[in-house]
């Protein structure tokens, strides 16, 4: 891209973000929550544009009095200065101009929410239940390295251990943003624990990664919510089946159910539980973007259809590959035990390249 074309898509940006300074401490916008959030968003989207668009006319600017100096000084030393300025630029503003580029194409929305993740073994039986467990401590591992809270919502374990099925909410920082990349089919080649005779099984468990909905996200009326209390199962001391602590929420109009016994209070499960049920229903909606987007770009084909095999993991080889961008790494003890960063990087890379290429920029 020409810079002077860069620099002209970047005209204008200031007027609008000091529009949006100013209507972020009104009032009547403060009390609209959802005009609110939505502004502050792109109050910082602006701000970080705003910040790029500086540091690249400086670094033209600096480019041509480098060049300058280059072209009409005589003095040795001021040209071998100015030389080494002009290395260095042009190296640095192909990578200032690329990032403009990303900055100025839309994000996801849901990017900076929190998220709801679901993991429940598929096929192998009790070792794809076992497989479940192990990808939910390598999440909870790589969510502490970032410092995001995990809670556990919803647990059915497995007979040989493991789970069948575990749900729990990630809250942090571009917590959605960074796991959308786990949604789909993780399928283990291994030598079970139930095996005997030391053969290779393969088994798999499913990964989905919901955007946590947000209060103002979504209306959802009472009318339309069956409440349902049960005795919760499971490790709990005392007030294990002998209260009814344990909630299920039923979605009259859509048939959408959803449980949490993880808390010993009704109250506190509730609560969790319409967090879950109001993301829930919200997916349906965003679910047509993720088909939308999922068509574009193999890095969410797994986002956009969850029944895609996304990853294999390879014990005997000590290998994990991801099939969307055929990255394959050989570090799968440390990956197991949470370090994932190197592949969801590798993720957004491939899907920054395609977005770059989606809006022709």
């Amino acid at each position: 891209m020409a810079e002077k074309t860069l620099i002209e898509k970047l005209e204008g940006l200031h007027h609008k973000f000091e529009e949006i300074s100013t209507l972020i401490t009104d009032p009547s916008v403060i009390s609209d929550q959802k005009r609110f959030v939505k502004l502050n968003k792109e109050y910082r989207e602006l701000e970080d544009l705003l910040n790029a668009k500086n540091a690249y006319e400086l670094a033209l600017s600096h480019y041509a009095e480098a060049k300058e100096i280059l072209n009409n000084e005589t003095d040795a030393e001021m040209r071998e200065m100015a030389k080494a300025e002009l290395d260095e630029l042009e190296g640095k503003i192909p990578q200032m101009e690329e990032e403009i580029k990303l900055l100025l194409i839309p994000a996801d929305p849901e990017d900076n929410k929190n998220a709801i993740v679901e993991i429940r073994g598929g096929t192998g039986g009790d070792e794809a239940a076992i497989f479940a467990g192990d990808l939910f401590k390598m999440y909870t591992r790589y969510c502490e390295s970032k410092g995001w809270k995990v809670e556990v919502t919803n647990i059915s374990e497995g007979t040989s251990g493991g789970y069948k099925e575990i749900i729990f909410t990630v809250s942090g920082n571009n917590v959605y943003g960074t796991l959308k990349y786990e949604s789909g089919v993780h399928r283990v080649q291994r030598v079970p624990q139930t095996e005997t005779q030391g053969r290779v099984h393969t088994s798999a468990a499913t990964v989905a990664v919901l955007p946590e909905a947000e209060e103002f996200d979504i209306e959802l009326k009472e009318s339309d919510v069956r409440v349902d209390t049960f005795c919760s199962s499971g490790a709990g001391g005392q007030s294990v089946n002998t209260t009814y602590s344990a909630i299920r929420l039923v979605h009259i109009p859509t048939g959408i159910t959803v449980q949490c016994q993880d808390e010993k209070s009704q109250h506190k499960n509730k609560a969790k539980a319409m967090i879950e049920l109001r993301s829930r229903i919200y997916a349906i909606e965003h679910q047509k973007y993720l088909d939308e987007i999922g068509s574009k770009r193999k890095t969410m084909v797994s986002t956009g259809d969850r029944s895609a095999k996304i990853r294999t993991y390879n014990y005997p080889q000590g290998r994990i590959t991801d099939h969307r961008i055929n990255f394959t790494i050989y570090n799968l003890a440390a990956f197991m035990n949470g370090d994932i960063q190197s592949v969801i990087d590798q993720l957004i890379v491939a899907e920054n390249a395609e977005r770059l290429k989606e809006s022709e920029l």
